[in-house]
């Protein structure tokens, strides 16, 4: 039995389990099973591979995209460009990372792009921030990274100034119409927080993106409609990043 699944902590939010397992259902993949494995540290990441030695590749998520890399003998491009890893395959006792959080993000955003969202601001500094950033790049799509203190954070090969919450002003706001949310704030069980910025100066030109997807309509989110801003949620970018990590692990090598 071919063995895949997620690492995390904690896993009570997460559908990769769920979603792994209707697609080999439906898609009449019997030789397979996706399972979540919650670990309270980093340091029993290599004992996992060791107990279950038909794993063959992993999910990663919070708050584990950074840590893991320490562990991979291989890394993807992106994966050495962004310090962010969320999905390793095993070939030859070897661990190899990649990250899809890139593709799913680029994939999912782009249908609610609008030709004024030219400046942007991302919420948090985490391992889904740093893909966050570089698909904005990409797309030459200016952005300001916000996270509880003012601090300097190492994006790419540069040092880039992110901002504070208390430093978001309503004309900082206004200005930037794009607004992604890479924070856990407002993950279940946690629904009634959201990122502390003025949703009053929230317009209809506004696109509000959180990558949180339990619950499917967040606070965040909620405040954003309340202004008559589009919104959308993580789940768009699960499921490519999914369908993309399972494209990982069957490549030829």
């Amino acid at each position: 039995m071919r063995q895949f699944g997620l690492i995390g902590y904690p896993l009570s939010h997460s559908f990769s389990q769920k979603f792994f397992t209707e697609k080999f259902l439906r898609e009449n993949i019997v030789n397979a099973q996706y399972e979540n494995f919650p670990l309270a540290t980093i340091e029993s990441f290599a004992a996992l591979w060791r107990e279950h030695p038909s794993l063959e590749g992993l999910n990663v998520t919070i708050p584990y995209k950074k840590e893991v890399i320490a562990f991979l003998q291989h890394s993807s491009p992106v994966v050495q460009a962004i310090k962010a890893c969320n999905c390793i395959r095993k070939f030859n006792n070897e661990l190899y990372g990649y990250n899809t959080d890139v593709i799913g993000f680029e994939k999912s955003l782009l249908p609610f792009l609008k030709a004024h969202h030219t400046h942007a601001l991302i919420l948090g500094t985490g391992g889904a921030s740093a893909a966050v950033q570089w698909v904005l790049q990409k797309l030459n799509i200016q952005y300001q990274v916000v996270s509880r203190k003012s601090k300097t954070i190492e994006e790419n090969t540069e040092l880039k100034a992110s901002l504070s919450y208390d430093q978001l002003s309503n004309s900082i706001i206004e200005s930037h119409t794009l607004i992604i949310n890479t924070s856990p704030l407002g993950m279940f069980p946690n629904v009634n927080e959201a990122p502390p910025i003025a949703y009053d100066a929230i317009t209809a030109q506004h696109h509000l993106y959180d990558l949180v997807y339990n619950p499917i309509e967040t606070l965040f989110m909620k405040n954003g409609l309340a202004k008559g801003a589009t919104v959308q949620n993580g789940l768009d970018m699960l499921h490519i990043q999914a369908e993309e990590s399972w494209t990982i692990w069957n490549a030829k090598m």
